[in-house]
């Protein structure tokens, strides 16, 4: 790998306006794909085998009128001062709105009117419209959605209050912020480290280029493949964050080699064929992790997670390609302020990655426990973890859909916002018949139920659906064992008369889902941890190591999750994140921070123990190896972590509840993993265990493949080799 990688550079630093041009081309090629692409992804989710999933596909062969695929939206309204919207002055005005609705576009199928279909609150203060358009949500135009947004002002300006949800309404508008932030913080962590404007340069430029490809990628494919709307955003943070981490690890090892004495193309050669090395199985574990969210069998999650993938895959192959070239393009002003490439100046006292990694070690069973027992206190909020998937009632509280949410639980009741749905069946009309009146009249004896519709038949007669309206909101756990006591009683009914009976709806679909994931956690994680344990084998030669790794990530997700569930569950500091409302993670939340954070901490294991074991197998003692790991990569691996958790914190300011909580849990982890786990952790077990760290049988060592991820070859390969192990690291630009 290293030799093969190494020819790359060479080849890649020879001909670097090949390179960029390349490159250049497969950027304007995915723009202009995304530019012919409508761009537009969905947000629904749906997840095969669930029975509220087989009563949606069931409505949808049986009842396709009830199952529509044109959008809608809810049109909520209220009288002014307290008045009666059966007053003749708000009544004129309620049918204004309606004829403004039905004339907002001629894509609108029907708008149905709140006095005819008695949908007015029993107050008389509240009622709403249903409008149904004949076109799916992705084909709206901007001027079906402005003339919407027209007609709700207009009865505004009248004096009538007036919200709306559905999803009809005009998708928010992406912002470019949380990324900007995240790319600021990023250069300025990147000028300190290298103290070189050009040096800084080269990782955000690769990030952009790859960003761009992967963003341009997934919005030309999102129609096609039905894309989730978040797609965008996760690959785009995890695009942002490894590109640059990547390409500082090479840039960083150039330095390193040129200090060393080589010349710029032998340095850039050889950063390819040991950092880049350590970047490609870096980044194979991150694909691994992200490729697994497959085995959930949840679509949306499996595009997120290939999607993802995809962007880390763009991410190694820039980084090993054409970082060498951009270094061919400045070879001296990447060194910074300090060019020469003799010997150093003898240093005053120990760098800090010194004097942390000699603490470490003189003291590895204090800092064990003490690391250990401090993840393992934040990670108690965990067993309160509840999932649920986002509605109106989770949007921020000046939203139109939020206010349209808590007017209709005032007026009609907290269930009202989520409504079960009961889907009978039978291939005999008489059977599914009497199978209805039992399950209504069952379902209405029921403590939680506030109100059951009259049910509705297919023409054939063998399919019915119920609406069932619970007393408790969506989200509690009254709403919760209702679900339960109706599937309960649909068994009894289908053992009594053959019938069958599902219960679907938004508050059923989370229930489903939330147990679908408890369910798919081990064997993602079993899958996962399996096979980076198979490339972590190859790439350390150990069994230890890789058992190390891996447990030092489950207490950093573990923690990861903590954090989140205390400030977005508990509301614990919620203010200074901009967290407005509280309640369950989006069920994708917690599965996605597995795979993302998995991979991420693999990558700093990979960074930060392969320059441990350079140092090994150049006769280095384990405790001298450990302090030549931190002289050269302790410094590198902060700057990236503190990259990686400035890009991922700057998603906490956007709008989207699971990006933020995304955002959020994922900084938390990257900083909980680099600087607790990796940093402390790691060099705590290494000593306590010494030679014992680099054993593997010799059965399974003549088995496997050798890798040659430290360089060995190229040692004595390549003209004027120095031994990379002992060249200190030069990747700051002063001392």
């Amino acid at each position: 790998m290293a030799t093969f990688l190494h020819r790359i550079g060479r080849g890649a630093f020879a001909h670097r306006w090949l390179i960029l041009l390349l490159w250049a081309v497969v950027l304007g090629v995915a723009g202009a794909a995304a530019a012919g692409s409508s761009g537009s992804g969905n947000t629904n989710i749906t997840l095969p085998g669930i029975e509220a999933q087989k009563a949606n596909d069931l409505l949808a062969e049986k009842l396709p009128a009830a199952n529509a695929d044109g959008a809608s939206a809810r049109v909520v309204v209220r009288a002014s001062h307290g008045e009666k919207l059966t007053g003749s002055g708000p009544r004129a005005e309620v049918t204004a709105l309606l004829k403004d609705l039905r004339d907002s576009s001629p894509r609108v199928a029907s708008v149905v009117d709140p006095y005819a279909a008695r949908t007015v609150s029993a107050d008389g203060t509240t009622g709403y419209a249903q409008v149904t358009y004949k076109a799916k949500p992705t084909d709206l135009t901007d001027a079906d959605h402005r003339h919407f947004d027209d007609a709700l002002d207009t009865a505004r300006d009248k004096g009538l209050t007036v919200e709306a949800s559905g999803n009809a309404l005009a998708p928010a508008e992406s912002s470019t912020s949380s990324e900007a932030i995240g790319f600021l913080l990023a250069a300025l962590i990147l000028v300190v480290t290298f103290g070189s404007f050009a040096a800084a340069g080269m990782p955000l430029l690769t990030a952009v280029i790859g960003v761009g490809i992967t963003l341009s990628s997934v919005t030309a494919l999102a129609a096609t493949l039905d894309l989730n709307s978040s797609t965008s955003a996760l690959a785009s943070m995890l695009g942002i964050a490894v590109g640059i981490d990547y390409a500082l690890f090479i840039v960083s090892r150039y330095r390193s080699e040129r200090q060393a004495g080589h010349d710029a193309r032998e340095a850039a050669a050889r950063a390819n064929g040991t950092a880049g090395s350590a970047v490609v199985f870096a980044g194979l574990t991150v694909v691994i992790a992200l490729v697994g969210l497959a085995v959930v069998n949840l679509p949306v999650l499996t595009a997120m997670g290939m999607a993802a993938a995809g962007a880390v895959i763009v991410a190694v192959l820039v980084a090993v390609t054409l970082v060498p070239a951009l270094l061919a393009f400045a070879p001296e002003r990447a060194l910074g302020r300090r060019r020469t490439t003799g010997t150093r100046r003898p240093r005053t006292k120990p760098a800090l990655a010194d004097r942390w990694a000699a603490f470490v070690l003189r003291r590895p069973w204090q800092v064990l426990l003490v690391s250990a027992v401090s993840l393992i206190v934040v990670a108690l909020p965990t067993a309160k973890l509840a999932l649920g998937l986002p509605d109106d009632g989770s949007k921020p509280p000046a939203s139109t859909e939020r206010k349209a949410y808590d007017m209709l639980a005032e007026s009609f009741g907290p269930g009202f916002n989520g409504p079960l749905t009961v889907v009978v069946s039978d291939s005999e009309p008489a059977t599914a018949k009497q199978a209805v009146g039992e399950l209504t009249s069952a379902i209405e004896d029921m403590k939680d139920v506030a109100a059951v519709a009259p049910a509705v038949y297919n023409p054939a007669g063998d399919t019915a659906m119920l609406a069932v309206v619970p007393k408790s909101a969506p989200a509690s756990e009254a709403t919760k064992d209702l679900v339960h006591a109706i599937r309960d009683q649909a068994e009894d009914t289908r053992a009594g008369t053959g019938a069958e009976g599902l219960v679907t709806g938004t508050t059923a679909m989370n229930i489903d889902i939330a147990a679908k994931f408890t369910d798919a956690i081990v064997p993602y994680l079993a899958l996962v941890v399996g096979l980076a344990f198979l490339v972590l084998i190859l790439v350390f030669r150990s069994l230890l190591v890789p058992l190390k790794a891996a447990l030092g990530f489950l207490l950093s997700v573990l923690a990861a999750f903590g954090v989140m569930v205390a400030i977005f569950q508990w509301g614990w500091f919620k203010d200074l994140f901009g967290v407005e409302t509280t309640g369950p993670l989006n069920s994708l939340v917690p599965i996605l921070t597995v795979g993302i954070v998995f991979g991420l901490a693999m990558d700093y294991q990979v960074f930060l123990v392969t320059r441990i074991r350079e140092a090994h197998v150049h006769g280095a003692s384990p405790s001298n190896a450990i302090t030549e790991g931190f002289r050269h990569s302790g410094k590198v691996v902060t700057a990236a972590a503190l990259i990686m958790t400035g890009v991922f914190g700057g998603f906490v300011g956007g709008e989207d509840t699971m990006i933020k909580s995304l955002g959020l849990g994922l900084a938390a982890a990257v900083l909980f993993d680099a600087f607790v786990v990796r940093m402390t952790l790691v060099p705590a077990v290494l000593a306590l265990l010494g030679h014992r760290a680099w054993s593997l049988p010799g059965w399974l060592d003549r088995r496997l493949p050798h890798v040659d991820i430290e360089g060995e070859k190229l040692a004595g390969t390549a003209p004027g080799a120095h031994e990379p192990a002992t060249a200190e690291a030069d990747f700051t630009s002063t001392r």
